[in-house]
């Protein structure tokens, strides 16, 4: 069960501030020497290591020079800027309104070259067709108690973002499970034209569209949380309690792992465009 959006802050102020406990301990220092070399009041460094404060970046570059382990510093830092943000609430994301949420992310879209893009539930936004979407927010709305009188808006609004796809500019890898061709959100008219617009989407000269199937021999990586790789600057992933944005070098490294490892176990082209016709078939 994962834990609540602002206990896991919590948890990655603590993360950071255990790998400075442990910097420190293996150089041998104690607090008050590690203070010195710093050159603040060891009070400062308890507290660090207590995850009572947070280290600025100045803090983190200072303490990994006091122990000659400057080549970490960077990852510390992303991770301890990001600590706050890393989860943040979907009550709080969907307060303005759902529209409000799908039209704030149109920039960042337009700003970013490479999307990677797994998912083991639902089609991704990028390739949603205006009434899937709809069904899919609509899901998201109850589900959170929110009202759905906005649904329609943030669907023209999420068509509105995906246009990305035809920008020049941009690369999309998709992958996704076989599952979720077969996993009806909306009717069954929305869900044919949904798996229709794959068929067609997937023909776009800067789209790569794989399909994991079912029956694949000797799975090498189990399905995984839908997540989304955007350059190499962004993982996000999304959980029942929360959004999380992954920043840390490190960690969206672990993420691109996983997506070339499920990446190998995709097919492609016409074998991908066979499964598709075979979900649509099956509608009927």
């Amino acid at each position: 069960m994962p834990l609540s959006p602002s206990s896991s802050a919590q948890a990655a102020r603590e993360t950071v501030a255990g790998r400075l406990h442990d910097l420190r301990k293996e150089a041998g220092l104690t607090i008050v020497e590690l203070a010195s070399r710093c050159g603040w009041h060891y009070s400062k460094t308890s507290r660090i290591e207590n995850a009572l404060t947070g280290p600025s970046a100045k803090d983190i570059r200072r303490w990994c020079a006091a122990v000659q382990a400057e080549d970490q510093a960077q990852d510390l830092i992303a991770q301890s800027l990001h600590a706050e943000s890393m989860y943040r609430e979907w009550r709080h994301q969907v307060r303005s309104g759902l529209k409000h949420l799908q039209d704030g992310l149109v920039q960042f879209y337009r700003e970013t070259e490479r999307f990677r893009v797994y998912s083991s539930t639902v089609v991704p936004g990028l390739l949603q067709t205006e009434g899937y979407a709809a069904a899919v927010l609509t899901i998201a709305a109850r589900f959170h108690d929110r009202a759905t009188d906005d649904i329609a808006g943030a669907a023209r609004a999420r068509m509105d973002r995906s246009r990305v796809i035809h920008e020049p500019g941009h690369r999309f890898a998709f992958l996704l499970e076989e599952s979720v061709l077969r996993y009806q959100i909306g009717d069954a008219d929305a869900m044919a034209a949904q798996l229709g617009h794959l068929l067609t989407a997937g023909a776009l000269p800067a789209v790569s569209l794989g399909v994991i199937p079912m029956g694949a021999p000797e799975r090498t990586q189990w399905p995984e949380e839908s997540f989304h790789i955007y350059d190499d600057q962004l993982a996000s992933v999304e959980l029942v309690s929360a959004s999380v944005n992954v920043t840390q070098p490190s960690e969206i490294a672990l993420y691109s792992k996983t997506f070339d490892r499920l990446r190998s176990m995709a097919v492609y082209g016409a074998e991908a465009r066979a499964l598709i016709l075979k979900a649509i078939e099956a509608l009927h």
